[in-house]
């Protein structure tokens, strides 16, 4: 009977139906290998056969954008616009869902529309969203699957700015849904909303260090606490804030003053009331609210968000200069004063009347503006205010680094130009976007065959060829599709001087594939990748198998003026597990770091158990480790791994932190080591039944089909002009 039942419950109701519930409650720290599984096709109504790139081109572009500017002023009397106008909601909505990535592990972002299930749509930051969904449904409704959600949002809120007046940098297409919540994102540990500095679970420590990979303050803030630190009004405190949450989301300082002004350009801010008699949010809503949240009898207070009240231009349905102009005028005036609701704002002691905002209910009532600390800080931190007096002397340029900085946040995860689709892409290319020319060469058949024989005969080991193709694919990211092999960056910096790549052996191997490339025109990261793909191949053949191994040519080499180096240090390798390499000891446990890398590269956890198996006896660990290596024919694709993991003529025995004997019970005699990654595969149930399965004498055929199949999944996994 499941936990939460009573003696007297439904004698019938026996199934798990809470997350509070489920098989592994009773260890919750347990290895969860829950987050390779997400997303499954069971979950997805659209079928595995649905193409939206295919469904894109059916999409009437003109008269999409169309629809959302009409229904940008059509107010509703169930939800009526302020000022008349959506356009601020809709920007708010779109920055929301796209302002959560973080650069450090791409997660988060608005490439999924993971704003419609929780966390997300629970988050306090994002209070009263769900009526901007709803607002927005009858355009999906009406255009059905040639447009996502994903897009959708996005493109509304773009669309708030084009309607305002903003001439908008582009828009594209190609953001494909998800039907539940995602499991992998670490949104922070605290045990309660917008906890401040010092409670439980605290993501600051030191001198005010972040903990990473996260970039907002505070649990269920998209960026910075608009009232100040931990509530505090300190414009100087909050601009460093803002500094470290901006850069964690890949923005410079011009970026975020831009984002910052011109998401403050148009819209209001909520605070008209009491906060707590506002309802709780959708996930914890009546059953009859039909997934709306903050509830309120009193329509005064319906609009409650952030707490602060007030509108922060003269005309928040219009796109001007207006925020930058009243910042400097009212500079010496602005004074702390409280919203209806009681948070702290600013707003000036006394306005001019053609300077004040109307009421948004009332055209005959004139309102102050109203800043928040993020806004003040733009005026108070030195380097803001350069920026700012910029912005405020010189229209064009604000308005050209709003619409640069919008797109970029809009589509920062999107990956490279080549997932873009639609009418609206921009031609220039952003480095950002990490631009890859196309290969000079294409080889035949015939060609890569004999490609396949010289590197073989190179003088480069299994081990050498193996690490090499990984090392330069493992950095891709499902998360935001940045790295991958295609463009060979890692010959470029960063990527060529780090640890984890072992610059010296890679040196060792990219001279072959260089001097190759000048011979043949290939691209050294076909060339990388066909070496891997050569020695998994001969590895397999030694194994007594005849498994061919799928390559596709036509990878570029990226240039070094098309790498942003600051941004590629987000995705260097402190840990991976796949290659036993970990740069030093960290608080997750290295099994821990291993799923995470798996989940990144988009692995299920077969394939993740597969090709830790296979990379160990192929001897690929890093600087040349034995651990893990439970063979005595490194560099030939077996099965030793698992047969001697699951060998109870075996017993481990710890010597350190992260490292352990293999020892023969009877004898007493070390026959191998390991690290805890290695061990994993033995101790955790789920791991353990893959383990015994590719252990069994009938499956030395099987583990090599199906670790070349992980291997290609890997290897391609950047190659997005193959799955069109």
């Amino acid at each position: 009977m499941s936990a939460n039942h009573s003696v007297t419950g439904c004698p019938v109701h026996g199934s798990v139906t809470s997350d509070q519930q489920g098989p592994m409650a009773w260890w919750p720290k347990a290895l969860n290998l829950d987050i390779l599984h997400q997303h499954d096709t069971k979950v997805n109504p659209l079928g595995k056969d649905f193409n939206y790139a295919e469904e894109l081109k059916k999409l009437d572009v003109e008269a999409l954008k169309k629809d959302i500017a009409d229904m940008l002023r059509d107010s509703q009397d169930w939800w009526p616009a302020d000022h008349g106008y959506y356009g601020g909601l809709m920007a708010r909505m779109a920055w929301h869902q796209a302002g959560s990535y973080r650069a450090m592990d791409g997660r988060g972002g608005g490439n999924t529309g993971n704003q419609r299930f929780a966390p997300l749509n629970s988050w306090p930051d994002n209070a009263n969203l769900d009526k901007a969904r709803r607002l927005l449904y009858p355009i999906k409704q009406k255009y059905g699957n040639k447009i996502s959600w994903a897009d959708l949002i996005l493109l509304a809120g773009t669309m708030g700015y084009e309607a305002a007046g903003l001439k908008t940098y582009g828009f594209a297409f190609g953001r494909e849904d998800i039907w539940h919540p995602e499991k992998d994102t670490y949104w922070g540990s605290e045990t309660e909303w917008l906890a401040p500095t010092g409670s439980k679970g605290n993501r600051w420590s030191g001198d005010r260090e972040l903990e990473n990979p996260l970039s907002a303050v505070m649990m269920g803030l998209i960026y910075i606490n608009p009232e100040g630190v931990d509530g505090n009004p300190d414009p100087i405190k909050t601009a460093r804030d803002m500094r470290i949450t901006f850069s964690r989301m890949g923005m410079n300082d011009e970026e975020t003053v831009a984002l910052v002004a011109g998401g403050h350009t148009i819209g209001k801010q909520h605070g008209n009331g009491n906060a707590k008699e506002v309802g709780a949010e959708p996930e914890a809503a009546d059953i009859a609210d039909q997934g709306l949240g903050w509830k309120t009898d009193d329509k005064s207070l319906a609009k409650i968000t952030s707490g602060i009240e007030g509108a922060w231009t003269t005309n928040p349905d219009r796109w001007d200069n207006e925020f930058f102009k009243l910042l400097f005028k009212y500079e010496d005036k602005f004074e702390i004063v409280r919203s209806p609701a009681g948070a702290k704002q600013w707003e000036p002691s006394e306005m001019d009347p053609e300077d004040m905002p109307a009421d948004q209910n009332d055209p005959t009532i004139k309102r102050k503006i109203t800043m928040n600390d993020g806004d003040m800080a733009l005026i108070k931190d030195p380097e803001y205010r350069k920026i700012s007096e910029r912005f405020r002397d010189d229209q064009a340029a604000f308005d050209d680094a709003f619409a640069r900085a919008w797109f970029k946040l809009t589509h920062r995860d999107m990956g490279p130009k080549s997932r873009y689709h639609g009418p609206l892409v921009p031609q220039e290319d952003l480095i950002w976007q990490d631009p890859i020319p196309a290969p000079k060469y294409v080889p035949s058949e015939a060609e890569i065959s004999s490609l396949k024989e010289k590197i073989l005969a190179s003088g480069l080991s299994i081990g050498e060829l193996v690490a090499t193709a990984w090392d330069s694919a493992r950095t891709f990211r499902q998360s935001d599709y940045r790295g991958g092999a295609n463009g060979a960056r890692i010959r470029l910096a960063p990527q060529k001087d780090w640890e984890g790549n072992e610059p010296a052996r890679l040196q060792k191997a990219l001279a072959v594939y260089e001097k190759l490339s000048a011979e043949t025109n290939v691209s050294v990261a076909d060339l990388i990748v066909l070496g891997g793909t050569a020695a998994v191949e001969k590895a397999i053949k030694d194994a007594g198998f005849n498994v061919k191994v799928p390559f596709a040519a036509g990878r570029g080499d990226a240039l070094q003026e098309q790498t942003d180096v600051e941004s590629f240090e987000y995705l260097k390798p402190i840990h991976d597990g796949f290659r036993n390499y970990q740069e030093k000891h960290y608080e997750p446990t290295p099994e821990e770091l291993l799923l995470d890398r798996a989940q990144l590269l988009g692995l299920t956890a077969v394939e993740m158990t597969v090709l830790v198996g296979g990379l160990r006896v192929l001897g690929a660990n890093h600087g040349d480790s034995k651990h893990g290596v439970f063979t005595d024919r490194v560099g030939v694709l077996t099965t030793d791994f698992f047969r001697n993991l699951v060998d109870m003529g075996n017993k481990w025995e710890p010597t350190g932190r992260n490292s352990y004997n293999i020892v023969d019970r009877k004898s007493g005699a070390t026959k191998f080591t390991a690290t805890r990654v290695d061990l994993v595969f033995g101790s955790n149930s789920i791991l353990r039944a893959y383990a015994e399965l590719y252990a069994q004498d009938d499956a030395g055929e099987k583990f090599a089909q199906d670790f070349a199949n992980a291997w290609v999944k890997v290897m391609n996994a950047d190659r997005y002009d193959l799955k069109k």
